[in-house]
C-alpha cells in the first residue's frame, strides 16, 4: 500500500470513531489496532494529527484514540523513532493535563500512552513529566500517577530519577489537602519503594551498581512520618488503605534505628485497622512486609509485640474462606506469610501459642490453626525440624474430629509432614493410618457430612483429597518409600479399609515397582517377625475376592490384579511367568466392558480359571492348604457384601478341589457347614457351589461330609417336632434343609460323570428326600416352605441333567424316577393355578424334562397325569392386566418354555403319529377353551410340537416327496395307508380338526 493510501485509510477510520453505534466504534478501534500492527509509525502519526486538528472532539472519542495509540506503542515501541516518540509524549501529556478536574478514563488513557513510551524512551518521558512536576506547586493528579506507574514498568530507567522526584515531592505532602491527591502521593511512594527494592535486589544487572538503600532512607522516613502520624488518622477509608499499602514497602527503606524506634507504634497501629476495615488484605500484606523488614534488622520489638501479633493474625486466619471472595483468600495468604516470619523469628513461642488451640472443639479455630501449622511446616522447615515430635503429638485430638472441614485441613497438614520427614518419626504411622481411613470413606456419604451450607466442591471432598494425597506422597516423595513400604500392606485385609483398596493398591504397585527396579530378583516383603504384615495367602485371598466386583471403589478389580502381579514373587516364586500372561488378559477383558455391560458370571468364571491355573502351577499341597485355611478365615469379613462372599465360597471350593489332603478337605467342609449363615440366600447358594466345585475332585469325601452333617447333632436337634423351638427356629431349620438339598444338586452337577451314576440313587437322591421330608412319630411330614420346594426342584433338575449328560445316561435305570416325577407333580399342583409368583413350577417342569428322558419309561397313566398337571399349571394362569408393571413376564415366558421342553421330551420318547396324537388329545380341551388366552397358548404349544415332530421325523418311502410343504393330515394319511390298521390307528379326525 502506498503512503498516501495508508494515510487516507487511517483518516477514514479515525473519522468513523464518532459513529453512534457502540459496536461500530469497537470494530473501528479494532481495525485501527490491526492496521497499526503493520504500520505502527503511520498509525501513531495519524492519531496524533487527528487529535491535534480536532480540538473539540468529544472526550470519549479522544479516549478511544488514545487507547489505540497505547496498543500500538506497547506492541512496537522498539520500532519507533525519537521524533514519533516525542510527538506521542507531547500529545499524551497535553491530553492528560488539559483540564484540572479528574476525567479518569480520558486522563488514564493518556497516562498509559506515556507509560508505554517510557519503557524505551524514559528520558524523554521524564523530561516532559518533570516539567509539570515543579517545586511549590501541586502537580496534576495523573502526573503523580504516571510517575508511579513508570517506576514499576521501567525500574532500571526510573530509579535514577527518584532522588530528585522525592526532593520535590516531600514539601508537597504537607500542602496536599484533597484526599484524592494524598491517595496519589501514597500510591507513588508505594511504587517508588517497590521499584527501589527491585533495583537493589537485581543490583548486579542494574546500570548503576553503586546505588544503595541509604540514599533513599532520609527522604522515605520523612514521607513515612507524614503518612503514619497524620494521614493514617484520616476518616476516609480509601486514604487509610492507601497509606497502609505504602507503609509496607517503605518500611524496608527506613533506617534500621528508625524502624526499630517506630515499631512499637507502627505494629499496634496496623493491627487496629483490622477492626476498621472489612477488606483486610491490604493491612495483612503491609503487616507482612513490615514484619519482614523488622526481622531483617533483628528487631527486638517483635518479641514484645508477639502475643498481640499472634492473637490478631490468628483471628484473621480463622475467618471462614468463601470460595466466591478472592479478597478473603488473598488475605489468608498474606496472614500466613506473616506467620512464616514469626515462625522463623520465634518458633517456640509460635508453637506454644498455636498447638494448644488444636485442642479446642471450635471448627473455625481448629481449621485455621491447622492451616497455620501446615504453612509453617512448609515455609519454616529448618526452624520446625527439631519440633517435629512436639507437633506430631499435638495432632491426637484433631485426628478424632469428624467435621469434614477439619478432616480436609488435617489431611493437608499430613501431606506437608510427609514432605519434611515428620512421618518417619514415632507417631508418623498414625498419620498414615488416618489418610487411609479417609480414603475408605464411602463417596456417597460425604455430601451429607459437609452440610447443606458447605461451599466445598465435590472435587475437594475429604476422600478425594486423601486419595490424591496418598498417591502423590507415594509417587513423588522419595523419602516416604521406606515409610509406606511395607506398612501400607497392613491395610489391605481389615474390612474397615475396604473403601481405600483402590488407592492403596495403586500406591503399593508404584512402591513395589520402584523396589523391583532397585533389586530385580529380591523379595519385596521381609517379614522379620513382623506379625502385623498380611501373609501371601491373606493377600491373595483378599485381592482375588474383591476383584469379583471389579468396578466398585473406583475400579478396585484392576487395581487389585495389578498389585497381585507386582507381588507375584512374594506370593509364590513359581507364579511369575504364568501371571505375566494371565493377569494382562484379565485386565484387557475389564477394559472392554463397563459395570453395566460386564457379565458377572463370565467374569467370575475367568477369575476361578485364573485361580485353578495358579494352584496347578504352584502344585504344593502345603501352600494350597494354607490358602484354603486363609480363605475360610476371611469368610466372615464379607458378611456385608454377599456377592463377594458368594464368590469367595467358590474360591474355597476350587482351592479344596486342588488339595490332596483329604483330612484338610473334610475339616474345612465341616467348618463351612457348621458356621454358614443359612438365613442369607446368597450364602446358601455360595456354600452349595463350594461343595459342588469341591466334589469335582473329592466326590466321596464331599458326600461323606454332607451325610455326617445330616446325622450330626447340629442338624438333628432341631429336626424333631418336640425340639422345634429349642436350638433353632422352624424357619432356620428349613433354610438348613434347603441348603443341604442344594448342595446335593451342585455336587451332582459337578461330580465326575463316571462316578456319579453309582452314587446318584443311594447317596444323592436318597439324602435329598431325607432332608426334604421328616418323619415324626413314624409319620412322613413334608414341608410347605416354597424355598425348600424350589431348592429340591432345582437340585433334582441339576442331578437329572448330570445323569443325562453322562455317556451311559441313556441306558441308566433310575429307580427313583417315578417317585421324583410324582414329587415334582405335587409341587406343580400346589401352586395357585391362576397366578405365577414363583419359579417352582418352571424348575419342576425342567426337572421332569430330564427325568422323562431317563429309563425306565413312565407308565401311560403317570405320563398322562404329568401332562395334565403341567398344562393345568400353566394354561390357566391369568394374563397380566393392562397398566401393571410386567415384572413377571420373563418368569411366565421361561415357564412356558419349560413346558414346551417337557412336552417335546415326552414326544421324543414316542416319535410316532400316535405319540403326537396323545399330545394333541391333551391340548384339545385348551384349544376349545372359551378363554382366549388359553386358546392362544394351546395353539402355540401345538405349533411347537408339530414343528418338533416334523424336524425329527424320518420317513423312507418312494411315493412321499418331502420337498413340498408338509401338513399333519398328509403325513398321517401317508403313514396310515401303509399300516395294516388303517386310519383309525392314528386318529385322523382329531388331527384334521386341529
Amino acid at each position: 500500500m502506498s503512503e498516501a493510501y495508508v494515510k487516507r485509510l487511517f483518516a477514514i477510520l479515525l473519522d468513523a470513531v464518532t459513529d453512534k453505534d457502540p459496536q461500530v466504534q469497537e470494530q473501528v478501534c479494532g481495525a485501527l489496532c490491526a492496521l497499526g500492527e503493520s504500520q505502527p509509525v503511520e498509525a501513531l502519526r495519524a492519531c496524533e494529527e487527528h487529535l491535534r486538528l480536532h480540538e473539540k472532539l468529544a472526550r470519549p472519542y479522544r479516549t478511544m484514540i488514545l487507547r489505540v495509540m497505547e496498543t500500538v506503542v506497547s506492541g512496537h515501541v522498539g520500532e519507533l523513532g525519537e521524533d514519533v516518540a516525542r510527538a506521542s509524549i507531547l500529545l499524551a501529556s497535553s491530553e492528560m493535563t488539559r483540564v484540572k478536574e479528574l476525567v479518569c478514563d480520558w486522563q488514564q488513557a493518556a497516562s498509559n500512552v506515556l507509560v508505554a513510551v517510557g519503557k524505551r524512551f524514559i528520558s524523554s518521558v521524564m523530561e516532559e513529566m518533570l516539567s509539570k512536576f515543579q517545586p511549590g506547586v501541586l502537580p496534576h493528579h495523573f502526573v503523580v500517577q504516571t510517575l508511579a506507574n513508570l517506576s514499576v514498568s521501567n525500574v532500571f530507567g526510573m530509579v535514577p530519577f527518584l532522588t530528585p522526584i522525592l526532593n520535590t515531592m516531600l514539601p508537597m505532602l504537607s500542602a496536599a489537602k484533597p484526599d484524592s491527591m494524598r491517595v496519589a502521593f501514597c500510591c507513588a511512594l508505594q511504587r517508588f519503594s517497590e521499584s527501589t527494592l527491585e533495583y537493589l535486589a537485581d543490583l548486579d544487572q542494574a546500570p548503576d551498581p553503586t546505588v544503595r538503600k541509604d540514599a533513599f532512607a532520609t527522604d522515605i522516613f520523612s514521607a513515612y512520618d507524614i503518612l503514619f502520624h497524620h494521614w493514617l488518622q484520616s476518616r476516609e477509608a480509601k486514604l487509610r488503605l492507601a497509606v497502609v499499602e505504602a507503609l509496607g514497602p517503605m518500611s524496608h527503606l527506613l533506617p534500621s534505628e528508625k524502624l526499630e524506634e517506630q515499631l512499637p507504634k507502627l505494629l499496634p497501629g496496623l493491627l487496629g485497622l483490622y477492626k476498621k476495615h472489612a477488606e483486610t488484605v491490604h493491612v495483612s500484606k503491609s503487616l507482612g512486609q513490615i514484619l519482614e523488614a523488622a526481622a531483617s534488622v533483628g528487631s527486638r520489638t517483635l518479641d514484645v509485640q508477639l502475643d498481640s501479633l499472634l492473637a490478631a493474625l490468628h483471628a484473621q486466619v480463622c475467618v471462614p474462606v468463601e470460595s466466591s471472595s478472592p479478597l478473603v483468600v488473598s488475605n489468608q495468604k498474606e496472614v500466613l506469610r506473616c506467620f512464616t516470619v514469626l515462625a522463623c523469628c520465634s518458633p517456640d513461642r509460635l508453637l506454644a501459642f498455636l498447638l494448644p488451640k488444636l485442642d479446642t472443639s471450635n471448627e473455625r479455630t481448629r481449621v485455621g490453626t491447622l492451616q497455620v501449622v501446615r504453612h509453617v511446616i512448609n515455609s519454616a522447615a529448618a526452624q520446625m525440624e527439631v519440633k517435629q515430635p512436639f507437633i506430631l503429638s499435638s495432632m491426637k485430638l484433631p485426628l478424632l474430629d469428624t467435621n469434614s472441614k477439619v478432616k480436609r485441613a488435617v489431611v493437608q497438614v499430613i501431606s506437608a509432614m510427609a514432605h519434611h520427614g515428620y512421618l518417619e518419626q514415632p507417631g508418623g504411622e498414625a498419620m498414615i493410618e488416618y489418610i487411609v481411613q479417609q480414603c475408605a470413606l464411602p463417596p456417597e456419604a460425604e455430601p451429607q457430612k459437609l452440610g447443606a451450607d458447605s461451599e466445598a466442591p465435590e472435587a475437594d471432598s475429604v476422600r478425594a483429597i486423601s486419595v490424591s494425597t496418598l498417591y502423590l506422597v507415594s509417587t513423588t516423595v522419595d523419602r516416604m518409600g521406606d515409610v509406606l513400604w511395607p506398612y501400607l500392606l497392613e491395610f489391605l485385609i481389615p474390612v474397615r479399609f475396604t473403601g481405600a483398596l483402590t488407592p492403596l493398591c495403586r500406591s503399593l504397585v508404584h512402591l513395589a515397582q520402584k523396589r523391583q527396579e532397585a533389586g530385580a530378583h529380591a523379595l519385596l516383603i521381609h517379614y522379620n517377625g513382623n506379625a502385623t504384615l498380611p501373609s501371601p495367602y491373606a493377600m491373595t485371598t483378599r485381592l482375588l475376592a474383591v476383584s469379583s466386583s471389579p468396578y466398585l471403589g473406583d475400579g478396585r478389580g484392576a487395581a487389585s490384579l495389578r498389585l497381585l502381579s507386582a507381588l507375584h514373587r512374594d506370593i509364590h516364586p513359581m507364579l511369575g511367568q504364568r501371571w505375566a500372561t494371565a493377569i494382562p488378559l484379565l485386565l484387557e477383558h475389564l477394559d472392554g466392558y463397563t459395570e453395566e455391560t460386564l457379565s458377572r458370571k463370565e467374569w467370575e468364571e475367568k477369575l476361578l480359571t485364573f485361580l485353578r491355573d495358579t494352584l496347578a502351577v504352584v502344585s504344593d499341597n502345603t501352600w494350597i492348604c494354607q490358602l484354603s485355611l486363609e480363605m475360610c478365615k476371611q469368610l466372615p469379613n464379607y458378611n456385608g457384601t454377599p456377592l463377594e462372599k458368594n464368590f469367595l465360597y467358590k474360591c474355597i471350593g476350587t482351592t479344596l478341589g486342588a488339595a490332596s489332603s483329604k483330612e484338610v478337605v473334610r475339616k474345612h467342609l465341616q467348618e463351612l457347614l457348621e458356621t454358614a449363615r443359612y438365613q442369607e440366600e446368597s450364602e446358601r447358594e455360595g456354600l452349595a457351589c463350594c461343595l459342588g466345585i469341591c466334589a469335582s475332585s473329592h466326590l466321596d469325601d464331599t458326600l461323606a461330609q454332607l451325610e455326617d452333617f445330616v446325622k450330626s447333632d447340629v442338624f438333628r436337634k432341631s429336626a424333631g417336632i418336640f425340639n422345634i423351638f429349642k436350638d433353632r427356629s422352624e424357619n432356620e431349620v428349613e433354610k438348613v434343609k434347603s441348603t443341604l438339598i442344594l448342595c446335593y444338586g451342585h455336587v451332582a452337577a459337578r461330580a465326575p460323570r463316571e462316578l456319579l451314576l453309582a452314587r446318584v440313587e443311594s447317596d444323592i437322591f436318597r439324602n435329598m428326600s431325607q432332608c426334604f421330608s421328616t418323619k415324626v412319630l413314624g409319620i412322613k411330614v413334608e414341608t410347605k416352605d416354597p424355598a425348600l420346594r424350589l431348592c429340591l426342584a432345582r437340585s433334582v433338575c441339576m442331578a437329572s441333567q448330570a445323569i443325562c449328560s453322562s455317556s451311559r445316561g441313556s441306558s441308566f435305570q433310575l429307580l427313583r424316577k417315578p417317585e421324583l416325577v410324582a414329587q415334582m407333580m405335587e409341587f406343580i399342583k400346589a401352586e395357585p393355578p391362576d397366578s405365577l409368583r414363583t419359579p417352582i413350577r418352571k424348575k419342576a417342569m425342567l426337572a421332569c424334562t430330564y427325568l422323562v428322558s431317563l429309563e425306565p419309561a413312565l407308565e401311560g397313566q403317570a405320563q398322562a397325569d404329568l401332562i395334565h398337571s403341567c398344562l393345568h399349571g400353566v394354561m390357566a394362569v391369568l394374563p397380566e392386566p393392562e397398566g401393571v408393571d410386567g415384572h413377571q413376564e420373563p418368569l411366565y415366558l421361561d415357564t412356558v418354555q419349560a413346558l414346551k421342553d417337557l412336552l417335546t421330551s415326552l414326544l421324543q420318547r414316542n416319535m410316532t403319529p400316535q405319540g403326537l396324537q396323545v399330545m394333541v388329545e391333551h391340548l384339545s380341551p385348551w384349544i376349545k377353551s372359551p378363554r382366549g388366552h388359553e386358546r392362544v397358548r394351546a395353539l402355540g404349544l401345538s405349533a411347537c410340537l408339530l414343528q418338533y415332530f416334523l424336524k425329527h421325523l424320518h420317513i423312507s418311502h418312494p411315493h412321499i416327496c418331502l420337498s413340498r410343504p408338509w401338513c399333519p393330515s398328509t403325513t398321517w394319511a401317508s403313514c396310515s395307508a401303509s399300516s395294516p390298521h388303517g386310519a383309525r390307528t392314528y386318529g385322523l379326525p382329531p388331527a384334521r380338526r386341529l
